[in-house]
Parts: structure tokens; sequence; C-alpha cells
């Protein structure tokens, strides 16, 4: 618990993390190039970032864009802020929300790209709607993508992401879909650039196939 306190206490000074308290918090929305960035460049978001693997490696490779990385829990967010500290990666940010209220900072079409990586499966029936690839989620992302944005999700959990593509399949406004329920010996590899996240190497060494999907809306 003491070390928890300490993350939590490092990460109230820091400027890259977004939380309740900060000033910035609440008047972000619309202004994430103008008020943390201070640079216009395409933003690509991770929800669900955990440690901020996906956000950290991503900015590392692309330091011409811009990186949010929202999760609701704190001491995972330490890490990834620190990472981004040591390596001077001043274009990425970490915001401390839940997922629900994602459109209280992010306007519509404010982003460029959303990725969604191993989130909660949330494996009970009661919890459906609860689940971040969910169709009242899938809603949301659509509003914040700008038009023609990808929307990228990995899991390595089969019933979630089977559950994925039958929300999916509902739909009539998707462009360029592909997936895959096995990542590493698929062409769709290249683009998740072998970044992989600490549960993504913890299934995978369990033998569990990583699943990916990506698609833009159509209108």
């Amino acid at each position: 618990m003491k070390g928890k306190l300490k993350r939590f206490e490092i990460i109230s000074q820091r400027e890259n993390v977004l939380e309740p308290g900060k000033e910035i918090f609440l008047k972000i929305k619309g202004h994430w190039n103008e008020y943390y960035f201070k640079r216009e460049r395409p933003i690509t978001l991770e929800l669900a970032c955990g440690r901020g693997e996906y956000t950290v490696g991503m900015a590392k490779l692309f330091p011409e864009r811009n990186f949010i990385g929202v999760d609701k829990k704190g001491d995972r967010i330490w890490k990834g802020s620190t990472w981004a500290v040591e390596d001077k990666l001043n274009y990425v940010a970490f915001l401390r929300t839940e997922i629900l209220f994602i459109e209280s900072f992010i306007a519509d079409g404010e982003v460029d790209e959303i990725w969604l990586t191993f989130p909660d499966p949330r494996p009970r029936q009661r919890d459906i709607k609860r689940r971040l690839s969910s169709s009242r989620y899938i809603d949301m992302y659509k509003k914040l993508l700008r038009p023609g944005g990808y929307f990228r999700f990995k899991t390595d959990n089969t019933e979630l992401f089977n559950f994925t593509l039958e929300e999916l399949a509902l739909r009539n406004d998707l462009v360029d879909y592909q997936f895959t329920h096995d990542l590493y010996h698929s062409h769709l590899r290249p683009e998740c650039y072998d970044i992989k996240t600490r549960y993504e190497e913890m299934f995978a060494a369990k033998g569990e196939q990583i699943k990916y999907l990506r698609f833009r809306f159509s209108h």
C-alpha cells in the first residue's frame, strides 16, 4: 500500500498525467494539441492502456504523432508516465478516467486512431454492456475518431473477441474491416509493430493466440 500511495503522489506532480484535481483535467476536451502537446499533430488514443507499453512503444516509433493513454488505475499509469519522462517523450500524455466518461475529455473527431488493448473481458453475462467493445462503446469511439481514422483492437480472450465480431456484424458502417484469431501468423502482424504488453506476454506464454481486428467507419 505504501508503494501505491507513493506512486499516486508522484503522478499528482507530473505534467504528463491528467487526473482529477488538476486544473487542465476539466479543460482539455477539444484542446489536446493546443493546451497539452503545444503542437498540431495527429493523435493516437490508447484505451485501457494499463502500464502504457503500447502508448510509449508507438510514441518511440512515431515521434511525428501525439499519444494519449487512458486508464483508471493510477498505479498503472505511473509506470507509463515514468517511461515517458525517462525517454523525454513530451508528446505522450496519460489520462486517468473511466472509459465510460471519455467523451468528457475528447471532442468529436479529435483523435486520428484508437487502440483498445487487452481490456477486461468481463465474462459475466450481466456485464455485457460494460465490455469496452460492446455496441454502445463502439458508437462512442465513432464520435471521437476523425473521418477515416482507424479503430484497432487486440485481445487474448476468445470469448470477448467472438463477442466483438458478433457486435460488429450487426453494423453497416464499417470499411477496411479485417480480423485474425492468430495475429503472429497473420498478414496483419506488421500493423501491431510487435509491441507487447505485459498481459500479452503472459497470455502468449500460456499458449494463448492473440486476436486482432481493425476497421474504419464509412460515415
